[in-house]
């Protein structure tokens, strides 16, 4: 177990190590210092600005957390809303994790390096906060468990650390979000997520970003799935962003583990999108998928994936299609890496342009199983709640783009 000292030294060396693929940032640019915001109840988040409010809901957080098994949400570097309403669920910011469990402990920057680059230095230097979410062994979700990160000041350099945790047989669903205040211009996000899921157990973790146009965001997140275990990951971005780059990893470390990655990507004039995501297939019976959906209306898009078959018997497939609308810049870059005889793995990567008005008329034929169209990702697997927040994401997307 590493001490505070060893990672912070760690850290320090590498405060100024560029990422290994993206463009980089200079995040000196951006302030750091905490910024107080107060506490709200339960009525406070019901009473929020209507601005403010409708910033959130597009980033798929549900206000009156009616269908929602908890919540987390941070505004600026400050907690203002953190609780459970589930049995057998924990939601604790990590900055009091850290203090009060030492079982955390055994997570904390054991899957992420603190060394990989100046952004995973940057979130053990200037960590804000951040949450753990832990489904305790057995339980199961009924309704997701929501987590905003929220950036109103200015300028500023938002750096948190996110631990989820699904233990044995358990069953967890989280939506997340990532929004900003309808007048904030610019600022960065830096941000390391683990996910540790366990023997048998399930997990599915939606991230929704909302981002305002200058925004540069950093992404940073590993995880490790158990015999059994079932990893969904799924990604959505429809909003302008001025730089995004990550390239989430997962090692199925367990027999018959499963992890599917399922991306919606729209990249707008000016906007910046390097994404993708790696997957290990280390043990006998593991599945893997990795499908990207991606349209350029004039915006950069790399869309990256790489799957690693290491024994016999596994089964992967890695998707990327993309759409290039009004001038924008698309590359895919699909990798397979197989090690022994027995492992079978497909890819299939296209990208194209057609015309404003048939992807007009793509998307707006409605969002039913048949007629979603090109933007159409199916995600089995998923509660029908997490179903409709995503529905609605893309909906309010669509009638922006027309």
């Amino acid at each position: 177990m590493h001490s505070i000292d060893e990672l912070k030294e760690r850290a320090e060396k590498a405060s100024g190590k560029k990422a290994l693929i993206g463009p980089d940032i200079n995040l000196d640019e951006f302030e750091k210092a905490p910024v107080p915001h107060k506490y709200l109840a339960d009525e406070d988040l019901c009473a929020l600005p209507e601005e403010e409010e409708q910033e959130l809901i597009m980033a798929g957080m549900d206000i009156t957390q009616k269908e929602r098994g908890g919540t987390y949400f941070q505004k600026d570097t400050t907690v203002v809303h953190c609780g459970t309403k589930q049995e057998g669920v924990e939601v604790i910011p990590i900055r009091r994790a850290l203090e009060e469990h030492e079982w955390i402990r055994d997570y904390y920057w054991k899957l992420v390096k603190v060394d990989t680059d100046k952004y995973t230095a940057a979130a053990e230097l200037d960590l804000h906060d951040g949450y753990v979410i832990r489904a305790l062994p057995g339980s199961k979700s009924v309704y997701p468990v929501q987590a905003c990160l929220y950036l109103e000041k200015e300028g500023l350099q938002q750096t948190v650390h996110n631990i989820i945790i699904a233990e044995e047989d358990s069953e967890l669903h989280i939506i997340t979000g990532c929004a900003t205040s309808p007048h904030l211009k610019k600022g960065a996000h830096v941000g390391i997520s683990e996910f540790f899921v366990k023997k048998n157990a399930k997990l599915s973790f939606t991230m929704i970003h909302n981002w305002a146009e200058d925004m540069v965001v950093r992404p940073r997140s590993v995880a490790r799935v158990e015999a059994g275990g079932l990893f969904l990951n799924n990604y959505i971005c429809m909003k302008p962003v001025k730089s995004l780059q990550m390239y989430p990893v997962t090692h199925l470390a367990g027999e018959d583990a499963v992890a599917r990655f399922y991306s919606i990507i729209v990249g707008s004039p000016g906007s910046e999108y390097d994404i993708g995501g790696r997957i290990f297939l280390k043990k006998p019976g593991t599945r893997a998928e990795i499908v990207t959906r991606t349209i350029s209306n004039g915006g950069d898009i790399i869309a990256r994936g790489h799957l690693i078959g290491e024994v016999a018997g596994i089964k992967a497939h890695l998707e990327c299609k993309g759409l290039i609308l009004n001038g924008g810049i698309m590359r895919a870059i699909p990798e397979l890496e197989g090690y022994v005889d027995g492992v079978e793995m497909s890819h299939e990567a296209a990208v194209g342009k057609i015309a404003q008005e048939e992807i007009s008329y793509l998307m707006s034929r409605g969002l039913d199983e048949d007629d979603r169209g090109f933007l159409n990702v199916d995600i089995p697997g998923l509660p029908e709640q997490l179903k409709a927040e995503i529905d609605r994401a893309i909906e309010a997307s669509d009638k922006d783009m027309m």
